[in-house]
This record gives structure tokens, sequence and C-alpha cells, in this order.
């Protein structure tokens, strides 16, 4: 998509197909989670090559669903600030605000006994989650401001994609610690609705702010990209399933890379 097209593209808003492509990203993270009533106790190398996938995915995503259109829409150099300002934004909020990344490795919460610990853990994934969703549901939103359906869509579609594995990887071990299924994938469907509001702020943040959106865009692929090397890739590695997670990624990238371009 060429800058002037997608400069024609800043649109006006939302129709009922764009809404419905926004809410059914974010409630696929509840499908996910919905399949461990069905798979309750899946292996640990399963659940790496789910990561790994869902890096893979949001890789593609973030590079040529928002960092390509960012530079054909504005200058380099605003793609940098905003790519910065979005790895920034989701430093600050790893650093600062409590929470636990699916696997549970951090051993600090390791002595907190029984049914606590388990609630204890499923109040922080939600945290963690939630952290990373809220940029998924912005790049979605951007995406829609920046291309209407035709860059939004690719976008909403990857987010889909990743978040059904996401929500499974995230509901199995809730399970391993404790709560019982139909509650940990009611936990894990809890955090795909942090993203619906979040795409539908984004949208109207940017949507009459074209000069905005190149910064916009790659903030959003700023702050994907900083999930995927912060959380994602070392937790599908952390036990011993490197080489599986990483063809899995591959995997992950190369079928968005396709989708991509069969959409655009």
């Amino acid at each position: 998509m060429s800058a002037p097209a997608a400069a024609a593209l800043v649109s006006g808003p939302l129709d009922a197909e764009a809404v419905a492509w926004i809410v059914g990203a974010g409630l696929a993270t509840g499908v996910g989670g919905i399949a461990v009533l069905l798979i309750r106790h899946p292996s640990p190398r399963s659940l790496d090559v789910l990561l790994g996938f869902t890096a893979g995915v949001m890789f593609a995503a973030a590079a040529f669903s928002l960092l390509v259109p960012a530079l054909e829409l504005g200058s380099l150099w605003e793609v940098l600030a905003g790519f910065a300002l979005g790895g920034a934004a989701l430093a600050v909020a790893d650093r600062y605000v409590p929470h636990l990344h699916m696997r549970f490795f951090e051993s600090r919460h390791a002595d907190t006994p029984g049914r606590r610990r388990a609630w204890q853990r499923a109040g922080l994934l939600i945290s963690a989650l939630t952290i990373h969703n809220i940029p998924e549901g912005m790049a979605v939103g951007v995406a829609f401001a920046a291309g209407g359906p035709e860059l939004g869509v690719p976008v909403a579609l990857a987010i889909g994609i990743q978040n059904v594995p996401e929500g499974f990887a995230a509901a199995a071990p809730l399970v391993e610690a404790g709560i019982r299924p139909r509650m940990a994938a009611l936990v894990a469907g809890i955090t795909g609705l942090f993203e619906p509001p979040a795409a539908f702020a984004a949208f109207a943040a940017f949507e009459f702010s074209a000069v905005l959106l190149p910064a916009g865009l790659a903030f959003a692929g700023g702050a994907m990209i900083y999930v995927i090397v912060d959380e994602l890739i070392p937790e599908s590695h952390a036990r011993g399933h490197e080489r599986e997670a990483t063809m899995a990624l591959l995997g992950g990238f190369i079928l968005m890379m396709g989708l991509d371009n069969a959409f655009g």
C-alpha cells in the first residue's frame, strides 16, 4: 500500500464490520481459554510451541502491518520516535505494575500456600496479560484509523489468531496451580476484554489526527515487539524446548506474512 493510498484511507467512523473485527479479536482469547476444558493437562512442550507460534504471528503483524505502513505514511524519525516510546511504555509498565508471566517462573511467589497462591497467580496473570493486551488493542484501532479495513482487518486477524493459543497457554497453568478449569477459562477470557476498549480509544484518538498516525502505528509495533522479546520468547524457551518453540515462531511468522499479503 503506497503512502498516498494509505493517506487517502485515513477514515471516517467505524462500520459494523470493523466493530465486529475489533471485538472478535479480543474475544479470541476466551476461545483459547475454553479449550482448557477439553485439554486440561497439556505438555510443557505443547505450551512452548503455542507461545512460539504466538510470538511469530505478533512479530509479523508488528513488522508488516504496523511498521511498514508507518514508514509509508511518515518520516523515519517519526517512526523511530513512536517505536521507542512504545517499547519504553511497556518497559515502564513491566517494571512498576505487579504482574506474573504465564509460566510462573518467578520464584518469589513459590512460598505462598495452596489456594491463596493460585488466586494470587490468577490476579497477577490478568495484570500481565492486560499489560500487553492493551497495546494489541491499540494496534487494531490505529490500523483501522490509518488504513480502514485494508490495514485494520489484517491486524485484527493477526491479533485474533495469536490470542487463541495465548488464551489457552494462560489458562492451562492456572489449572495446574489448582484453579478449576471453568474459572481458569473465565480468567483467560477476562484478559481479552481489555482489547476492544483500547482499540476504540486508539481509533478515536487517531481518526482525525493523520499527522500522528505514523508514530501511533510505530508505538503499537514497538510495544508488541517488547512483549515478544521480553515475555513470549523467554517463556517458550524456559523448559528446554527451544528448537520446537523457534520452529513454531517461524511457522507463525510465515502464516501471518502470507495472510498479510493476501489481504494487502
